[in-house]
């Protein structure tokens, strides 16, 4: 896949079969993106922690076709609270 064919449905599907959400959404206009996720894998982790979880999820894509992700990582507690 290219960069070129990145789109915001791609992201989101890499990043829930590497993490287990509750909420997962993904927009974008295939050059910068931004991710909400919410992932009980974020309790207790740092918000670096909690990126890092989230670019594993995307492997090789994040060093080669996603150059500008932005991202808003919750746990199911802090989602309820905010939202």
């Amino acid at each position: 896949m290219s960069a070129a064919t990145v789109t915001p449905e791609s992201i989101r599907i890499n990043i829930a079969q590497g993490l287990p959400t509750e909420h997962l959404s993904v927009v974008g206009d295939g050059a910068h993106f931004e991710a909400v996720v919410v992932s009980a894998a974020f309790v207790g982790k740092s918000r670096v922690q909690r990126h890092q979880l989230v670019y594993q999820a995307l492997g090789d894509r994040m060093r080669e076709e996603i150059h500008a992700l932005s991202m808003k990582t919750f746990t199911s507690e802090e989602w309820v609270r905010q939202s």
